[in-house]
C-alpha cells in the first residue's frame, strides 16, 4: 500500500506566482538561470540555484552557496513572497502542452515507501548528484521542488480531481519560454482529503517518472532525521516528501536521442555496411525521418537520413530490458560497432531530449561537432512500469518526460 498525506504547502500569493515559479534546477545551467532571473528578485532560482547571487564562475557546491539558499528561503517567507497554508491540503496541479492536459495530485509521499520499494524506480542514481540535493534539503529543512510520480489509473481519484478542476483555480498561467500552461487548485475539504489518502492506500505501488535524484535525496534526508531523533514516532513531517502524482495513462514519454562524435575509425560507407549485420538499412534521403515503431531507428549520417529496423532474433521480446530500443541500439550500434561501452562516462556520446526535435540532431551533425545521430522510438509507460515492477533498471538516458514540473507552486517543509 502507498502511504500519502496532505501537508501545509508554502506557496506564493496568487499575484506573485508567475514571478516566483521557475523551471527545475536540473534543466538549465547557472548562466541560463542567471539570465532568466535577471531583474526578478522573487525568482525561485535565488533558492534552487543560489549561485546566481554570486560572481560568475562561483562553484555551485560551495558551502556559502547552500547558506545563501537558506537565507533567501527565509527572506522570501519574511517578505510574504512565500506563505504557508494554515491547514493541511492536497493540491491538483495541471499541465497543458500542445493542447493536451495532464492532472496531478500534489501529496506528501512516505519515506519508508521509497526505502522498501513501494515507490518504484527505473533508473540508477549517482551519489554525487544525490549528495548535492541532500545538502539542499538538509539546509532548507524543506522539499523546495517536487518529484514526478505516476500511479495506476483510478476512476474515483479522477472524479475527485474533476470536482476541483471544475472550479476557479488558485493559479493559472502560461510559463514564459516553453509556452506550457500551469494550473493549480487546492483540495481543502476533509472528506475528499480522507478519501484520497484511502485510495492511495489501496495502490500496490507508485512509480518515479522523473526526479530519481531528488526522490533519493528527499528520502535519505527523511531517514537521517528519523535516525537522529531519539523520540522518533513515524508520524513526523520529515517522514514525507513532496511528489506530484499523475495517472499513468495521462503521461507521455518522448524520445531521448543520441549523437556521437566519430565513427570509431570507420568511413560512412563502412559504418552503414556494419549496420547491415543486425538491421535492415534503408536510405530515406535529405528529409527528416522519424522512427515509425518500436525497433525502428532513425540515423542521420553525412547529410542523409536512414531507417534502421532491427532484424528478428537481435532482441528478446520476453526480456523487459533486452526488448528496449535503447538496449538494442546500445549493444548493437554504440558498443559493437562504435566501441562506446559506458553511456554514463564516455565523452564521445551526448544525449538530446526529443523536445528539441530531430532538427537539433541534424544541426549538430551538419555543424561538424558530431559524426552521426540516432533517434529512438519513445519508451511506453507500460514498459517503464513493467521494468520497475520486475525490479529491473533501465539503461541510462532512456526516458524524457515533458512538460517538466514548474518549481515554486508549492513547497513542503519537513517540520
Amino acid at each position: 500500500m502507498a502511504i500519502v498525506k496532505p501537508f501545509k504547502g508554502i506557496r506564493p500569493p496568487k499575484s506573485m506566482v508567475e514571478e516566483v515559479a521557475s523551471r527545475p534546477y536540473d534543466v538549465l545551467n547557472s548562466e541560463e538561470a542567471r539570465e532568466e532571473a535577471k531583474g526578478n528578485e522573487k525568482s525561485l532560482y535565488h533558492i534552487i540555484k543560489p549561485e546566481i547571487d554570486f560572481p560568475v564562475g562561483t562553484d555551485e557546491h560551495d558551502p556559502a552557496v547552500y547558506d545563501k539558499a537558506v537565507e533567501n528561503f527565509k527572506m522570501f517567507q519574511e517578505k510574504g513572497w512565500l506563505v504557508q497554508d494554515d491547514k493541511e491540503n492536497y493540491y491538483v496541479y495541471a499541465q497543458t502542452m500542445n493542447g493536451k492536459t495532464q492532472y496531478g495530485l500534489v501529496v506528501g509521499a512516505y519515506v519508508p515507501d521509497y526505502m522498501n520499494g513501494v515507490i518504484k524506480k527505473h533508473e540508477l542514481t549517482r551519489r554525487d548528484k544525490e549528495e548535492d540535493r541532500m545538502k539542499h534539503v538538509r539546509v532548507n529543512n524543506a522539499n523546495i521542488e517536487p518529484v514526478f510520480f505516476a500511479y495506476p489509473d483510478n476512476a474515483e481519484l479522477d472524479a475527485i480531481v474533476a470536482k476541483y478542476t471544475a472550479c476557479e483555480p488558485e493559479y493559472d498561467f502560461i510559463a514564459p519560454g516553453d509556452g506550457f500552461g500551469h494550473t493549480l487548485w487546492v483540495i481543502d475539504e476533509k472528506d475528499d482529503i480522507d478519501r484520497i489518502t484511502a485510495l492511495f492506500a489501496d495502490m500496490p505501488a507508485l512509480y518515479i517518472a522523473d526526479g530519481h535524484h531528488r526522490s533519493a535525496a528527499a528520502a535519505l534526508v527523511g531517514a537521517e532525521k528519523a535516525a537522529q531523533n531519539p523520540n522518533h514516532k513515524g508520524n513526523e513531517e520529515y517522514n514525507y516528501f513532496m511528489a506530484v502524482c499523475f495517472p499513468a495513462s495521462q503521461l507521455t514519454i518522448i524520445d531521448y536521442n543520441r549523437v556521437v562524435k566519430d565513427l570509431n575509425g570507420l568511413t560512412a560507407e563502412q559504418f552503414l555496411k556494419a549496420l547491415e549485420k543486425d538491421f535492415i538499412v534503408e536510405e530515406k534521403g535529405e528529409s527528416i525521418y522519424k522512427p515509425s515503431s518500436l525497433h525502428n531507428f532513425s540515423l542521420y549520417l553525412a547529410g542523409k537520413w536512414y531507417s534502421l529496423t532491427a532484424k528478428p532474433g537481435t532482441y528478446d521480446d520476453n526480456d523487459p530490458i533486452g526488448v528496449l530500443d535503447v538496449t538494442i541500439s546500445s549493444n548493437l550500434i554504440l558498443d559493437e560497432i562504435l566501441g562506446i561501452k559506458d553511456l554514463r562516462s564516455d565523452k564521445r556520446i551526448d544525449f538530446v531530449g526529443g523536445i528539441r526535435g530531430l532538427g537539433e540532431l541534424k544541426k549538430r551533425v551538419d555543424s561538424g561537432e558530431m559524426a552521426m545521430a540516432l533517434a529512438l522510438y519513445p519508451v511506453s509507460m507500460k514498459q517503464l512500469m513493467d521494468i520497475a515492477d520486475t525490479g529491473n533498471i533501465m539503461p541510462p538516458k532512456t526516458t524524457w518526460f515533458e512538460p517538466k514540473l514548474r518549481s515554486g507552486l508549492v513547497i513542503h517543509k519537513l517540520e
